[in-house]
C-alpha cells in the first residue's frame, strides 16, 4: 500500500475521533498555562528544609507539600477536622488562598484519555495515537515527494485553498504532532499496564525510637534541621510527606526528580531510597511534552496544534472529496481475459487517464477489444496482443503514487512476444523530463519486451504531439485512426480585462500586454477550488477561446499578491486565442484557471538570479522582478527586434531598476544600428559577469522561443567552459530552468 493510500484512508477512517481529541487536548492545553498564573513559583536554588521551616510556622497541621510543575507551591494541611490545600508564598510561607483542583469539567479530560468508554477507551484512544503517528509519517512522506525533497520544503505552496492550508498546516505542526501522538503512547503503555513504571513495593521502613519500654520518646527534629532537606534544592522536589504526629514510627517520605526517599524524624537519617525507573523519567517527559505541565509557552504551542487536527481534517476531507469526483471511469471497457489490446495508466492528477480514453475509442472504432487499467495491474494474457503504458512523471522524476512499486512489479515477469510501447507525459520545464516513462522503457528493453513504436514525451499534455503519435500508431498498426484529444477543462473564473498596452511588435506582429481583474471569491469556493487558484510570476493561465474547448496557456507576469493577473501577448497568424485577446477592450471578460509551474519558480535561497528572455518572454522576468521586495541581486537580459517596437515591460524596467528591484539591465536589438544583435550576443560581452555569478550560485531563468532556448544553452556552455560547468550540470542541480514556446 502506497504512502497516499494510508494517509488517505486513515485520515478519512479515523480523522473525526482525532479531531476529538486533538480539540479536547488543546482544551486541557490551557490548564498548565491557568497554573503558571495563578500563584507565584518559587526560586529554585531555595532549600528544601528552608521551606519547611516557613511553612510550619504559618500552616497549622501542615502534612504534605507539594511543588506543581507550574513552580508554585501547595501545602496540604488539616485544620481540625477540615482538610486544607493552600497556595503559600515561599518567600515567606504566607497563605496566599485555596487552591482548587483544575476548572476544567471532568468529562473534557475523560474524553481526551478514554472517549468516555472506560478502559475500552482507553485502548481506543491509544489506537487513535497510533494511527495519527502513521498519518504523520505518511504525511511527511508526502509533504517531501510534493515539495521535491528537503530542499524544497520551504518553497511556495500552490494549488486550491484546501490544497495550500493542508500543506503549510504540515509544515509547520506536522513534528508537534508527531510528538504529541508518541508521547500519547507512552503514557498509554503505563495506563494500560503493558509497562510498569514503580521500581517495585515500598521499603518497609520506621523511624527507630531507641527507648525502652515506658521511658518517653526522644523529640523528633524539626523539618528545617533535617541534613537531607537541607542539601535538596526546590528544583529537585516534588513532593515531601511529613511523618504523623500521632505515630512514632512513621517517616518522613521526599519525592524528588530522581527518586523517593525515606528520613528518620529522630536521627535525620536516610533510612531507604528508590531510583526512579527508566520507565518512569521516559513518562515523566512524555507528560510535559504531552500536556505542557511545567512549560507553559510549550502548553500553548499544544493548543494550538490541537486546534490545527481540525484544520487538517477539514482541508484533507475536501481534497479527498474533490479527488473522488475526478476518480477515472473508463467507458467501454472489456474484461481483462477477452482484451486484444491492454492500455495500463500512471496519472498523478489524473489527465492522462483522459489521453487513455481517446486511444481506448479509437481503437476501439477499428474493430479491437480493449482493457484499459492502472499500471500496477500490469499483466498480459493468451488474448493480448499489443499493450500500451501511458505514464505521467511526478516530481523529481518519480512515479505517480498509485504506481510507485509498478516498475518493481513489472521487473519480476518474464518478458513475452507482446509488444509493449510506453508514452511518457510530462513537462520540459523539469529537470526529470518524463523520467518514469524514460524508466520504464529502459526496463522493458533490458527484460527483453518488443516495442511497436519507439518511445514518445508528450509536452505539457499537448493535444497536437499525442494526434501526431497516433498518426505513426496507425501506420505501424495499418489501420485508420485519428486521436483527436480534447482535455478536461479545468474549471474557470471569469476575468475582466482592466486594462491593455500595445506595441507594434518588432515582427510586424502587434503585441499586447493585458492585465485583469477577478471577482471576490469566498472562502467555501476557494477551499472547493472553484475560483481562481493563488499564483505567481512563471505559473501558467489558461485561457479557453470561443469556439474551442481547448486551452491556450501564457505565462504569468504578476502574482496573487500584486491584485492583478498580467500576461503577454504576441499574434500568432490564425491564431484563435491570440486573435480573440488582442481583440479585447477594458470590461471584457475571459474565461481562464491557473495552472502551476513549479519548475520554474524561483528558488526560496537568497541566490543571484540571471533572468534572460526574448520578446514576449520577458513576461515572466517582468513578474520576478516586480515582486523582488527583497532586493535579491538579479540580472536581466532582454533580446528584442526594435526598442520602438517591442520593448515589452521597458518603462516598467527602467523603474524597478531605479527602485533596485532589478540590479542590471543589458539589451540587445536585431533590426537596428549598433542596437546589439541578439541576446546570446549581450551575454557574450558580458562572459566575464557571467562566469563571476554563475561561480556565486546563481540561478538562471530563460524565457522564450525553442530557437531562442537553444542558442541561449550554446552561448552559456561556451562562457562556463574556463569553469569546466555547462548549462546540463546547472539543470541537474536545479539551478537552470526554462519556459519556451
Amino acid at each position: 500500500m502506497s504512502w497516499r493510500a494510508i494517509h488517505r484512508w486513515l485520515g478519512l477512517t479515523m480523522g473525526t475521533l482525532a479531531v476529538v481529541l486533538g480539540i479536547t487536548g488543546a482544551v486541557l492545553a490551557f490548564d498548565p498555562v491557568q497554573q503558571a498564573w495563578q500563584a507565584p513559583a518559587a526560586p529554585n536554588d531555595l532549600s528544601v528544609a528552608t521551606l519547611v521551616e516557613r511553612v510550619t510556622r504559618t500552616v497549622t497541621g501542615a502534612e504534605e507539600i507539594r511543588h506543581l510543575p507550574s513552580g508554585a507551591i501547595v501545602v496540604f494541611s488539616f485544620d481540625g477536622d477540615q482538610a486544607r490545600a493552600s497556595y503559600v508564598d515561599p518567600a515567606d510561607g504566607r497563605v496566599l488562598g485555596a487552591w482548587q483542583p483544575s476548572a476544567l469539567p471532568r468529562w473534557v479530560k475523560n474524553l481526551h484519555r478514554s472517549l468516555l468508554l472506560g478502559d475500552a477507551g482507553r485502548w481506543g484512544a491509544a489506537g487513535i495515537a497510533l494511527a495519527m503517528s502513521l498519518i504523520c509519517v505518511s504525511a511527511l512522506a508526502l509533504l517531501l515527494r510534493r515539495m521535491g525533497g528537503w530542499r524544497g520544503l520551504n518553497a511556495r505552496v500552490r494549488g486550491s485553498l484546501a490544497q495550500r492550508i493542508h500543506v503549510i498546516t504540515g509544515r509547520v505542526v506536522l513534528a508537534v504532532l508527531c510528538l504529541t501522538s508518541l508521547t500519547a503512547l507512552t503514557m498509554s503503555a503505563s495506563t494500560l499496564g503493558l509497562v510498569a513504571l514503580e521500581a517495585g513495593p515500598e521499603p518497609d521502613v520506621v523511624s527507630v525510637v531507641g527507648v525502652a519500654s515506658g521511658q518517653t520518646a526522644p523529640q523528633a527534629l524539626p523539618g528545617g534541621q533535617l541534613a537531607t532537606l537541607k542539601s535538596l534544592t526546590l528544583q529537585n522536589l516534588r513532593k515531601l510527606n511529613f511523618p504523623s504526629t500521632t505515630d512514632p514510627e512513621d517517616t518522613w517520605k521526599v519525592a524528588t526528580v530522581q527518586g523517593v526517599g525515606w528520613i528518620d524524624q529522630y536521627s535525620g537519617q536516610t533510612l531507604a531510597w528508590q531510583d526512579l525507573t527508566l520507565a518512569q523519567r521516559i513518562y515523566d517527559w512524555a507528560l510535559v511534552l504531552h500536556t505542557g505541565e511545567g512549560a507553559w509557552p510549550w502548553a500553548v504551542v499544544l493548543a494550538l496544534v490541537g486546534v490545527s487536527v481540525l484544520l487538517f481534517w477539514l482541508s484533507g476531507l475536501i481534497i479527498w472529496w474533490r479527488a473522488r469526483g475526478q476518480t477515472p471511469h473508463i467507458t467501454g471497457n472489456s474484461p481483462l481475459a477477452k482484451a486484444d489490446v491492454l492500455i495500463f495508466v500512471a496519472s498523478e492528477g489524473g489527465s492522462t487517464w483522459g489521453f487513455a480514453q481517446t486511444l481506448h475509442d479509437a481503437l476501439a472504432k477499428n474493430g479491437h477489444c480493449l482493457h484499459t487499467t492502472a499500471l500496477e495491474e500490469f499483466q498480459t494474457t493468451p488474448a493480448t496482443r499489443q499493450v500500451f503504458m501511458l505514464a505521467a512523471t511526478y516530481g523529481d522524476g518519480q512515479a505517480p503514487a498509485h504506481a510507485s512499486h509498478a516498475l518493481e512489479r513489472i521487473k519480476k515477469l518474464n518478458a513475452s512476444a507482446v509488444p509493449v510501447t510506453v508514452l511518457g507525459f510530462g513537462d520540459r520545464q523539469y529537470p526529470a523530463f518524463c523520467a518514469f516513462a524514460v524508466a520504464l522503457e529502459t526496463m522493458l528493453r533490458a527484460q527483453g519486451w518488443l516495442a511497436l513504436l519507439p518511445l514518445e514525451c508528450i509536452h505539457q499534455q499537448s493535444g497536437q504531439q499525442f494526434a501526431r503519435w497516433g498518426q505513426d500508431l496507425a501506420q505501424a498498426l495499418g489501420e485508420p485512426m485519428l486521436l483527436d484529444h480534447v482535455p478536461r477543462m479545468s474549471p474557470t473564473t471569469a476575468l475582466t480585462l482592466v486594462s491593455r498596452q500595445d506595441y507594434p511588435g518588432g515582427s510586424g506582429e502587434p503585441t499586447v500586454i493585458l492585465r485583469f481583474s477577478w471577482p471576490a471569491q469566498g472562502v467555501m469556493q476557494r477551499l472547493r477550488g472553484h475560483g481562481l487558484a493563488h499564483f505567481a510570476p512563471g505559473d501558467l493561465v489558461g485561457i479557453v477561446p470561443p469556439g474551442s474547448a481547448v486551452p491556450r496557456f501564457y505565462s504569468l507576469a504578476s502574482g496573487w499578491d500584486d491584485g492583478f493577473l498580467e500576461i503577454c501577448v504576441r499574434q500568432l497568424p490564425g491564431g484563435l486565442c491570440s486573435t480573440h485577446l488582442l481583440g479585447l477592450q477594458p470590461g471584457d471578460p475571459i474565461a481562464a484557471f491557473i495552472r502551476s509551474n513549479p519548475g520554474f519558480a524561483l528558488p526560496h535561497k537568497r541566490r543571484p538570479l540571471l533572468l534572460i528572455g526574448a520578446g514576449a518572454g520577458v513576461a515572466p522576468l517582468a513578474g520576478f522582478i516586480r515582486g523582488n521586495d527583497r532586493h535579491t541581486p538579479m540580472h536581466l537580459y532582454f533580446g528584442g527586434r526594435d526598442p520602438a517596437q517591442d520593448f515589452y515591460f521597458g518603462v516598467d524596467i527602467q523603474r524597478w531598476l531605479g527602485e533596485g528591484r532589478v540590479t542590471k539591465v543589458q539589451t540587445a536589438f536585431s533590426r537596428v544600428p549598433d542596437g546589439g544583435g541578439y541576446v546570446q550576443d549581450a551575454l557574450h560581452r558580458d562572459a566575464e559577469r557571467l562566469r563571476d555569478l554563475v561561480a556565486q550560485g546563481a540561478v538562471v531563468r530563460v524565457c522564450g522561443s525553442r530557437a531562442m532556448a537553444q542558442g541561449v544553452t550554446e552561448t552559456l556552455n561556451a562562457i562556463l567552459a574556463p569553469l569546466q560547468m555547462s548549462v546540463a550540470q546547472l539543470k541537474a542541480k536545479e539551478r537552470y530552468a526554462e519556459d519556451v514556446f
